[in-house]
């Protein structure tokens, strides 16, 4: 009898120490350590400029990142110009990429492989596109891949 007793007595005290335990956390201030949403949606993406004819392909030559929100940041040389260009082509890097002059460039085949991988305001983005060689990328006179 005294082991079913001294069982009970602590049964009850685990009960009770669980429900007191819960309400000291009900009662707790909540503080976010961690942001989550905020103002802006987010806006983090990584880009590379490679040799080659596909984006499997492709020998990555040079890398960066731009951050768009809630202002211009990252290791790309001229991430205002970049955000604010893909501003303007409200985050479409087709209309980026395919803006060019009447800049003479030779006929070599030589391709050149641009990627964005990351998220534009709040969703995912994964771009690829291949220029025939440098002289037609520099010819399309965007800053989002100059660097």
């Amino acid at each position: 009898m005294r082991y079913i007793s001294g069982a009970l007595a602590l049964g009850a005290a685990l009960v009770l120490g669980s429900l007191a335990t819960t309400a000291q956390a009900a009662d707790a201030p909540v503080h976010n350590s961690i942001r989550t949403g905020g103002l802006y949606a987010p806006t983090e993406l990584v880009m590379t400029v490679g040799q080659g004819e596909t984006r499997a392909t492709a020998t990555v030559e040079r890398a960066v990142t731009l951050s768009c929100m809630p202002r211009a940041t990252g290791s790309h040389p001229n991430p205002k110009a970049a955000c604010a260009q893909l501003r303007s082509a409200s985050g479409d890097f087709a209309k980026v990429t395919g803006t060019g002059t009447e800049r003479l460039c030779t006929k070599i085949w030589n391709p050149v492989v641009v990627t964005a991988d990351g998220v534009w305001e709040g969703r995912r983005v994964s771009y690829t596109y291949t220029y025939a060689n440098s002289c037609m990328m520099d010819a399309a006179q965007q800053s989002v891949f100059r660097f």
